[in-house]
Formats: C-alpha cells, structure tokens, sequence
C-alpha cells in the first residue's frame, strides 16, 4: 500500500472517498452527492488529507485532519475491502508525526445501520488499540445519531 500526502483531493479521490464513505459510515450520515461533500471539506479548517492506494492506485483509506474549535481533529474510512490489512493504522501514525493531539469523534455501540443493511460495528476497539483514549463525558447526539470524544495525545517532549 502506498501512502500519500496532499493539501487538495482530485475529483477523482474525492468520489472515490465518497463511494467509501456512503458504503461504510452508518446510512444516516451519507452524502447524497460530490458536492455535499465539498460543502462539508469546505467548512474545515487547515485541511490535511492522507490516502492510501493499492499497487493498482485504487484508493483504500483516507484521513483527514482540520481545525475545529480550537482543537486538531481528524475523520478516517478504509474500505471494507481493505480493513484488517493495518491501513488504518498506518494511516493514524502517519499523521500522529505531524500532530501533538487527534480528536474524532466514533461510535460506541453496534446500534446503526449501513446503506447496505449491516450493522455499523463500532471502532472503539480500534482505537483504544492505537492509543485513543474514550471521553465518555463529551457526546455528539443529533438526529439519532450517537458518537463520543475519542483523543490521541502524543508523548510530550
């Protein structure tokens, strides 16, 4: 897997992001189009993007990180295809060299469902894995949707 850095996504990674994104995130927070899409990158502040392509160049993974509030967060995805394959991972150290702290906010329960029917399955194990620590008192609730504060901190120096 190779594993790149850009400042702007083409057109291309971004529907390939999308198709991601719509397949793999719960069914509520789908993006019905590209430019819904942008409009939610647009809203970002200090946007970073890592991609992950296979030896063909398809894309397998994205990360983002951005500004919010104040605070460095980041939003990831791998395709089904591709998880178990460490492209999560590599992806979070990837930025965890260029950031102190990582905020994002994940799913902490198996209650939501995809566009395809399955169960969403929360990351948390995942996460805990890569050194996240869960903020159970900091929750995102909206429209049904339920998540909680996940944090990274690096090792101070």
């Amino acid at each position: 897997m190779a594993m790149m850095k850009v400042s702007v996504l083409t057109s291309s990674q971004k529907h390939q992001i999308v198709a991601i994104w719509n397949a793999e995130y719960p069914q509520r927070l789908q993006y019905p189009d590209i430019h819904a899409f942008d409009a939610y990158l647009d809203k970002l502040g200090d946007l970073t993007h890592f991609i992950s392509r296979d030896e063909n160049g398809v894309l397998t993974g994205w990360l983002a990180t951005f500004d919010r509030d104040g605070e460095r967060w980041f939003v990831m995805l791998v395709d089904a295809h591709y998880q178990g394959r460490r492209i999560g991972s590599q992806l979070l150290d990837t930025a965890k060299k260029e950031e102190s702290v990582l905020n994002g906010w994940a799913a902490d329960h198996n209650n939501d469902v995809k566009s395809d029917g399955t169960i969403y399955r929360t990351p948390m194990a995942f996460y805990l894995k890569n050194g996240f620590e869960v903020l159970n008192d900091m929750r995102f609730e909206k429209n049904g949707l339920s998540l909680v504060k996940i944090r990274w901190r690096g090792k101070e120096l």
